[in-house]
This record gives structure tokens, sequence and C-alpha cells, in this order.
């Protein structure tokens, strides 16, 4: 293991090739815009061209990017591609046995913990590979994760990413419809969401989400409403693809679906608890 590279340096991306370049493991960091790089503040030994890496990391939106990236590019000093994206189990294994065939490992690790997680090097990653492939990158995965969950093969951390995501962005969805209906009660909201996490429906919504991203005004969850639609219509495919059932994913990406088309695609997903009334009602759900 001679370098790695990092594609992509959005809040993930940022802090994660951040914390590789602090442990000396970093050599070339990239991304579609260019400004990105130089707002990184890297050290001197980081660059911008990725000939020299024998790894590639991957902190884009999916499976599309990476293709697009790849494209066209000399393999022949990859060793490994680790993806930390949210992307289709399906995808994910083609596109990891045509790098195969030219000799090039895959690992599929998908992440949770958001951008503070990536800042801090205290990710969740849900991982799919052979375990001695993992094993080998394991100082890599150490200055990026506290904790990681090796699923199966190749695809199975995205497998799971999808059904993690489909559960924590319904509960949300459900949090904000909880506490919308709260507030026209007449109910104090914040100490609405004290009763919830005094009981037995708290959650990370409830303990973190709302007291730090949006109650206090912050409006800043450090994602877009377009991350959480690209996903929740990933796992809908993915749900459909298994047979189901898929009621309450289907019900969630209608909703985000829904704030898409409302033109709020760029907007924070905080944002998604003061919109949630007209979203319910633009699909018909009450």
């Amino acid at each position: 293991m001679t370098g790695i590279a990092v594609f992509g340096l959005g809040q993930m991306g940022q802090g994660i090739a951040r914390r590789l370049d602090a442990a000396g493991l970093l050599c070339a960091a990239t991304d579609t815009d260019p400004a990105r790089f130089a707002q990184a503040g890297f050290s001197d030994r980081v660059s911008d061209s990725v000939e020299a890496a024998d790894i590639f990391v991957f902190v884009v939106p999916g499976k599309a990017q990476i293709e697009a990236a790849l494209a066209g590019m000399s393999l022949r000093n990859v060793q490994l591609i680790l993806d930390l994206t949210t992307s289709h189990p399906s995808g994910t294994i083609a596109l990891a046995e045509r790098l195969q065939a030219d000799g090039v490992a895959y690992v599929d690790a998908a992440m949770t913990g958001g951008a503070a997680g990536a800042d801090a090097g205290s990710l969740t990653l849900m991982m799919g590979g052979a375990p001695h492939v993992i094993a080998q990158i394991d100082p890599v995965l150490d200055q990026i994760s506290k904790q990681r969950f090796h699923m199966g093969p190749v695809g199975s951390g995205h497998a799971m990413k999808l059904i993690h995501n489909l559960i924590l962005h319904s509960a949300f969805m459900a949090t904000c419809e909880g506490l919308t209906l709260a507030g026209k009660a007449g109910l104090d909201v914040d100490r609405a969401v004290e009763v919830l996490n005094a009981g037995n429906a708290r959650s990370f919504v409830t303990e973190v989400r709302f007291p730090r991203d949006i109650l206090g005004g912050t409006m800043n969850a450090r994602s877009r409403i377009a991350n959480l639609e690209k996903d929740l219509g990933l796992a809908r495919q993915y749900a459909k693809a298994l047979g189901g059932p898929a009621v309450f994913t289907g019900l969630t990406h209608d909703l985000l679906h829904a704030a898409v088309e409302s033109g709020a695609a760029e907007t924070d997903f905080s944002h998604l608890f003061p919109m949630f009334e007209a979203l319910a009602q633009q699909v018909n759900h009450g």
C-alpha cells in the first residue's frame, strides 16, 4: 500500500480525506468541483492527481459516479477500491466482478454517522467483501471508523445500508408527523421531545437530530433532501426485487420525492419538519 486517493470532497469526503491525510496515508484527492480541493486544506504531499495511488476510496453519491470516474482511466497501479457510497447491491456486485477481472479487489463499506462522524473518524461501516481483503486495509479503516460490521460478500454492506436508511428516514418522517401534531394540539414541541426521550419512542432522531439540528434553530443536518430521496428510491427498488414488503419504504420515498419535486432537492433535510404537513397533503396521506 503506497497511497490512497479519495474521490469526492463533499460533506463526508472532506472529513474522511482529512483524517487519512493526518495519518500520512493520503496521497491524492479529487472532486468534480476543483475548488473543493483547495478548500480542504490538505498537507503539501497531497496532490489532485490520483495516478500514484494504489487504493481508491470513493465518497460520491453512488455507483454511477464511480463508473464515470473510472471511465478511460488506467487501473494498472490500483490494488483495491473502497466504496463508501450508498448504492444498489446488484450494481455493486456487477462492478466488483468487472474490476476483479482486471485484478482490482473491491470492498463496499457503506457508512453511517454523518458528516460529524466523518470529521471525527467515528463512522460505523457496514461492509461487504472478502475477509482477507478487508484485513489488508484495517489501518485505513481505523482512521475513519470506530465500529465495523462485516455483513458478507461484496454487496452485503450496501444491502445493509439501504435497510438501515429506510428505517432511519422512515423514523425521521414519523417523528416529523408526530411533532407536527403535537404543535397543532397546542403542546410545547421541545417538551414533547423530552417526553419521547423519556419513553419507548426515543431514537437517534429524538435524542440527537431534533435537539441538535432542528429545535435550536440551527437547521443544519449536513445533508440534502436529494440524498435521502435517492437512498429511499434505491431501498424501494431493492425491496421490490426481494418481493417486499415495502410499506413504510414506499411512503417515506413518496414524501421525500414530493419534497424534491417541490424544488427543495438542495435544501438541508432538517427543513422536512416544517415542510411535513404540506408534503403529507401532496401525497394524500392525511
